[in-house]
């Protein structure tokens, strides 16, 4: 039996654009089919912490990033493998279906449309139908006899105002050829919350579960789940290579509320290759534990700057580390190793000390898009001159950056970005979040 016979058929979950309802259509399926006794893998494509926590939450499997312009043929590959022993691969795309970088990447511009041809999948478009009736199949034909789609699964339309509204809309989508799989109508209710990045943390919600319960109903009641499950096509999936291996044998890994931000490939590359992951809470003001390495990854440090800055044992363990092990931090783990972190009230809090940098909230300025970085210092698991391929998301602005750079570092059309990231003997830092070593090609 082939590898690709184990894997399930899959669909992608695509938009127009942002904003259209992806997610909520997303979870709404995994826990509805979840509900019907169905095991179902997620996907996220692109470079996003938040969404696959929620995916995880709805269909109780972890939640894997695929991203064309990051990753090479032979991680994507492997990374799909996750859906085997499922019954179904729903796959949730970023921003618009065709939108990616104008310049290829490792195996693509990083577009979900890439995604789901490189795959097999049907797309699954979800149109906010607000504001327009016959006009929405105009919308979806452009989508689905773009030269570049993929199958088209179904259209699911969202925000419908009221039967009339759907009556004209399906008429016209019928009169196209286009399939129309479920009609949302307007609920303003069930908007997830949000915040600068995006939105909340799953962890943080007051009701997840609730809400997750609200869109699978929304979904059982107003789309039709065979039909959708029916349009899922078979996965096609070439020869894996292997996972990202582990910067070091025992890794403490800072996991909090405040520090969350960790690709699942990167960890399950870790494991794999028989590394130990030893989490702790900085915010519990815990010490690290006894490792070869300690990691503190992003998330929001600003929203927890005066606990962080009062953690006299999580401060004073780590500064004993560092004295002779290496220890690195990813976006809002860089700024907790920096000097001070002011918040967005102008309040300067005292960080870790272990580098120079200090980062303010209060004047915000939008950091966001794909890296690749050439380490011009070492850092852990990888030598100085290894390039590395990585994306950047984050308001902070850097007011002192004194020590040596990390890394010569651009963007995804090669102009060089200011943000290098610090080292300074064994502590290294950046605003670079790693996804893929262009060695693992």
């Amino acid at each position: 039996m082939s590898t690709a016979s184990l894997l399930p058929p899959g669909l992608l979950i695509a938009a127009p654009g942002s904003g259209s309802g992806k997610t909520t259509v997303t979870l709404g399926l995994l826990r509805a089919y979840r509900t019907q006794g169905l095991a179902v893998q997620p996907f996220k494509n692109g470079p996003d912490y938040i969404d696959p926590a929620f995916h995880r939450a709805a269909a109780g499997r972890a939640s894997v990033n695929l991203d064309g312009w990051a990753m090479p043929d032979a991680l994507l590959a492997a990374l799909v493998r996750a859906a085997e022993g499922a019954d179904l691969a729903l796959a949730e795309g970023s921003m618009g279906l065709y939108d990616g970088t104008s310049l290829p990447g490792m195996s693509g511009r990083g577009s979900a449309a890439e995604i789901a041809r490189r795959f097999g999948w049907p797309v699954l478009i979800v149109l906010d139908v607000s504001g327009q009736a016959q006009s929405a199949a105009a919308t979806a034909l452009g989508f689905a006899q773009h030269p570049d789609a993929p199958a088209l699964g179904g259209v699911i339309l969202n925000n419908v105002a009221s039967p009339r509204h759907e009556t004209l809309i399906r008429r016209e989508m019928e009169r196209l050829g286009l399939p129309v799989r479920g009609a949302l109508p307007r609920r303003r209710d069930l908007a997830l919350p949000e915040r600068h990045l995006g939105l909340v943390q799953a962890g943080e919600h007051p009701d997840l579960e609730g809400a997750i319960g609200q869109f699978a109903a929304l979904l059982a009641e107003h789309a039709d789940l065979d039909a959708i499950r029916a349009a899922a096509g078979d996965t096609r999936a070439g020869p894996p290579g292997a996972l990202p291996r582990p910067p070091a044998q025992r890794i403490a890994l800072a996991s909090d509320a405040a520090f969350s931000f960790v690709y699942p490939h990167l960890i399950a590359g870790w494991r794999a290759a028989g590394a130990e992951i030893l989490p702790f809470s900085p915010l519990a003001d815990e010490a690290p534990p006894e490792a070869d390495l300690v990691w503190l990854p992003g998330g929001y440090p600003e929203l927890h700057a005066g606990r962080l800055a009062a953690a006299a044992t999580f401060r004073a363990g780590l500064c004993r580390h560092a004295a002779t092990r290496p220890v690195h931090g990813e976006c809002g783990g860089y700024m907790v190793l920096g000097e001070a972190l002011i918040d967005a009230a102008g309040e300067r809090h005292a960080m870790t000390g272990l580098l120079g940098l200090v980062t303010s909230f209060e004047r915000r300025r939008l950091h966001l898009g794909y890296r690749s970085a050439r380490l011009l210092a070492q850092a852990p698991g990888h030598a100085a001159g290894a390039r590395l391929r990585g994306h950047e998301f984050h308001y902070s602005t850097i007011l002192e950056q004194p020590d040596a750079p990390l890394a010569e570092v651009r963007d995804a059309e090669g102009r060089p970005v200011a943000e290098t990231g610090s080292s300074r003997g064994p502590v290294t830092g950046s605003f670079f979040h790693l996804i893929c070593a262009e060695a693992e090609a």
